[in-house]
């Protein structure tokens, strides 16, 4: 997985502005230790789709009321709920130079940023070749707490995939995901 350079210096703020030279080698140096300790994985499964009336969502693994995700689903009969982490291990770099030079911590937190949603991507274009040569269209993905779409719905999506067990993504009581580089998607 190639991670996208642009991508890291836009989470660092950089926007259309060329990074320097020093902030260039000090992300390339980040990059080369996330890629030793990340471990990204993933888990996928399908499930059956009811979309309601006024948003109405039974996604078969979850109910919800989400006018965003009900347009985004429209004429859709099946989903595919996946969450996805680069695990403990970018996690633990992140807070070791959050200790030691913020700066790296700061790098790192954008490196690990633009890896995840790379590997999201990756996992993403291969599930439309697979939905490609079943006749049927993958639509975008959309993750819980994105526009009106419920962050709770976490706790159902990562309970139907079984996801602590298999790939150890555990969900706070504040609903945040650990490890910290993990998402759930529609």
């Amino acid at each position: 997985m190639e991670i996208n350079r642009k991508e890291v210096f836009r989470y660092l703020g950089y926007g259309r502005t060329e990074p320097d030279s020093q902030i260039k080698d000090l992300a390339e140096s980040c990059i080369a230790e996330l890629e030793r300790e990340a471990v990204p994985r993933a888990v996928s499964r399908g499930y059956p789709l009811i979309l309601g009336q006024d948003g109405a969502i039974d996604g078969g693994c979850f109910q919800t009321v989400s006018r965003n995700l009900w347009k985004n689903l429209k004429d859709c009969t099946e989903i595919i709920v996946f969450a996805a982490t680069l695990g403990t291990g970018a996690d633990h770099l992140i807070r070791k130079y959050m200790q030691l030079e913020m700066s790296r911590a700061v790098v790192l937190q954008a490196a690990a940023t633009a890896m995840l949603e790379d590997y999201c991507d990756e996992l993403c274009r291969e599930q439309q070749e697979t939905c490609e040569k079943e006749g049927l269209y993958l639509r975008p993905r959309f993750s819980p707490g994105y526009g009106d779409f419920p962050l709770n719905v976490q706790e159902d999506i990562l309970s139907a995939l079984e996801a602590g067990k298999r790939i150890g993504i555990k969900l706070t009581v504040s609903l945040l995901m650990v490890p910290t580089k993990s998402v759930t998607a529609v």
